[in-house]
């Protein structure tokens, strides 16, 4: 649905974007994170089709951006981080603005604003002026006019920044809801909201992808692991510490059990070598978990340490 190859961008004189590369399936949420200055906006832009890449390839619902830039546009929702709204205007009456200017057919129309205002929870508010509406609400509108379209795709930047927390919640519940029928990108600086929301994380920093995967695989991966098993303590202290990538492990017996904590280069899934060890040895394995960190603990880590997580 979205594939991003190799593409490099410059600004000035600053080589902002290097060599990334992606792949966002039909139906996915994706979490795009980086720091300030990681070239996560220039990422934006280029998908959208305000920035063409100097070098490398994207393509949209199989549309190359910069062969097909009108078709792509098409197949684009956006909502942009400062929310484009007319606060002189009705919801209802921008929302038929947006229609126009997006090629809605004309017979489609009605039919096209009605379904976004129903969708985004917009009936009650649809004849009032957008200057008189909560943060939440004109937040709504923007999401609203971003699918008036009905794009395939919706990429939504920071929909939640400045929102109380009952609105954050309403509209995650929205773009959860979207996924069902929308593949989308979602940048934001919320680590918890990508958790909650994302089936899929890109982490970029430097100009460079440095994750990329579930949320659930990040947090798996960093470096810990808790194995029960029945074998001698010292043996399995001794043996373990021995295999590559081990930085340390600790035992203790527990009702003639072993627990063994084992920490590890968090690059590296050690998980399969140490079930290969373990049944090597002939000890019988009764658990092995991984031990998570939070989103936000991955994130730091990423973006401190010039490493690349492989997936």
């Amino acid at each position: 649905m979205i594939e991003v190859k190799r593409v490099c961008k410059v600004l000035g004189e600053r080589l902002v974007l290097k060599h990334i590369s992606f792949f966002v399936e039909k139906g996915q949420i994706l979490g795009f994170l980086g720091p300030n200055g990681a070239g996560k906006t220039t990422t934006m832009r280029i998908l959208t089709g305000f920035f063409p890449p100097d070098v490398g390839q994207v393509k949209i619902a199989g549309y190359d951006i910069t062969k097909a830039p009108i078709a792509v546009k098409k197949k684009i929702g956006y909502l942009p981080e400062h929310n484009p709204l007319y606060p002189e205007m009705t919801v209802e009456s921008y929302l038929r603005f947006a229609a126009r200017i997006k090629g809605v057919n004309a017979k489609e129309e009605t039919k096209r604003v009605n379904t976004v205002i129903a969708a985004c929870g917009l009936e009650d508010v649809r004849k009032r002026l957008i200057k008189g509406l909560s943060k939440g609400y004109k937040q709504r509108v923007g999401l609203a006019q971003a699918l008036v379209n009905d794009p395939e795709i919706l990429i939504l930047d920071e929909p939640t920044i400045g929102l109380d927390p009952k609105q954050i919640y309403e509209i995650r519940q929205l773009i959860k809801g979207l996924a069902s029928e929308k593949t989308v990108i979602l940048s934001t600086h919320i680590l918890p909201e990508v958790s909650m929301v994302c089936t899929k994380v890109v982490i970029i920093n430097q100009g460079q992808v440095v994750a990329e995967d579930t949320p659930e695989n990040l947090t798996a991966k960093r470096g810990q692991v808790e194995i029960l098993l029945k074998a001698p303590t010292e043996a399995v202290k001794n043996t373990l510490s021995k295999l590559q990538g081990i930085k340390e492990v600790n035992t203790n017996q527990e009702d003639g059990l072993c627990r063994a904590f084992v920490k590890f280069d968090p690059f590296i899934d050690i998980r399969p070598l140490l079930v290969l060890e373990i049944v090597k040895q002939g000890w019988e394995l009764y658990e092995l978990t991984p031990k998570r960190a939070s989103l936000e603990e991955v994130f730091v880590q990423l973006v401190t340490e010039e490493g690349r997580l492989d997936a």
